[in-house]
């Protein structure tokens, strides 16, 4: 098929950054694009060819938008799978695949498939609901501290918190849930897995992810990770394997947790471009959003190697400030060397919201992430 400069049309559903940030690619290869959003102010609204306002979880909305396009791809996991699953039987690329995006969607249901397939896991406990929890302390079947995480629908720190206590329970959600064993960790990590069409697979370079201790967001994602080449093997190893259960088409991002044993666990998976890879737009020969691209349409995958070292930092939105959003000092980051940011366009900022992000790049991983930490604290996401 030929998709660039043609009557081929792609289909993305969810319009925020990530959209945004894969129209970059479509744009360059002149492949007619429509996108999905249920805000009409998204940031993918000013760069795509046809701009839909819409509920992803909405069927009759899904089924509509997706009998327009040739290939359908995502970049939120929230979608409507049972329509996903109807256009796939009536002719239409789902990619990933609504098989996929199922498992995926529910972090219960995930954690189970690792645990089928031999992918290793912190151990857990599932509920239907947060209320069950009381009882299974009780009754000695779980004990504290561990991990609570909302079966569904949760992200960017939302849905998940660590529980100490019984007071941490009282606020939480009665809701489908996991309670996952609190793993003492060295590092976390992750490894974005590329697969296309044809079943053609490549790995980017292992990356460190450092998370704010609040917000539980990631603050800073490095690239290299800085750990031996026997843990960066045994991390890409888990996350290849992750990948080869999944039959993913497209990016799998694999994040994982290196253990005080050095074990690798996995924590879990993103089928899409991740903000693990953002550092890739300015650090890596073939950035992820492309290669995204590259795999959905079957086009060979683009080298995945760095051309030098990269950090990320998160741009959210500062504590105590809602409203109107102004990026404070960002004219001083532009002035240091190597320091790219990029802003999404969400128009109104509220504490810990992502607005954009900022690449560093530098011959020196150590001395990029030295930057990293002054851009950090000159730059501020606040209102007017």
């Amino acid at each position: 098929m030929n998709y660039f400069s043609s009557k081929f049309k792609l289909g993305i559903l969810g319009g925020g950054q990530l959209g945004k940030m894969i129209l970059y690619s479509t744009r360059k290869f002149d492949i007619y694009t429509c996108v999905l959003d249920p805000s009409k102010d998204a940031p993918a609204r000013l760069a795509c060819d046809e701009f839909n306002v819409g509920d992803l979880l909405d069927y009759d909305t899904v089924i509509d938008f997706g009998k327009k396009v040739d290939i359908l791809t995502i970049e939120i996991e929230n979608v409507n799978v049972n329509a996903l699953e109807k256009l796939e039987n009536n002719g239409i690329k789902v990619y990933p695949s609504a098989k996929t995006l199922k498992t995926i969607q529910n972090k219960a249901h995930q954690k189970l498939f690792y645990r089928d397939h031999n992918i290793p896991t912190a151990d857990f406990s599932r509920f239907a609901y947060t209320s069950e929890i009381n009882e299974a302390v009780e009754n000695g079947g779980l004990s504290y501290p561990f991990v609570w995480k909302s079966a569904k629908f949760g992200y960017d720190g939302q849905g998940v918190k660590i529980v100490k206590r019984h007071t941490d329970l009282i606020d939480l959600p009665n809701v489908e849930c996991i309670a996952e064993n609190l793993i003492p960790f060295k590092n976390e990590l992750a490894v974005i897995v590329a697969r296309n069409t044809k079943g053609d697979l490549k790995t980017y370079p292992v990356v460190e992810m450092e998370f704010h201790p609040e917000a539980n967001q990631v603050e800073y994602v490095i690239c290299p990770a800085r750990i031996s080449d026997h843990i960066a093997k045994k991390a890409e190893l888990v996350a290849l394997k992750t990948a080869a259960a999944f039959e993913h088409i497209g990016l799998l991002a694999v994040e994982m947790f290196q253990t005080e044993d050095d074990d690798i666990l996995v924590n879990e998976v993103a089928p899409r471009p991740h903000n693990s890879g953002h550092y890739s737009i300015e650090a890596s020969y073939t950035d992820q959003f492309e290669q995204h691209l590259r795999a959905i349409l079957g086009l060979p995958l683009g080298k995945t190697e760095s051309t030098v070292a990269g950090v990320m930092v998160n741009l959210v939105g500062a504590e105590d400030y809602v409203g109107n959003v102004l990026y404070k000092n960002i004219e001083k980051i532009i002035a240091m060397d190597g320091v790219t940011p990029h802003i999404y366009g969400k128009k109104q900022t509220r504490p810990f919201r992502k607005m954009g992000h900022v690449t560093i790049i530098n011959e020196d991983v150590d001395k990029a992430r030295v930057i990293a930490e002054k851009v950090k604290k000159t730059i501020q996401v606040i209102s007017e």
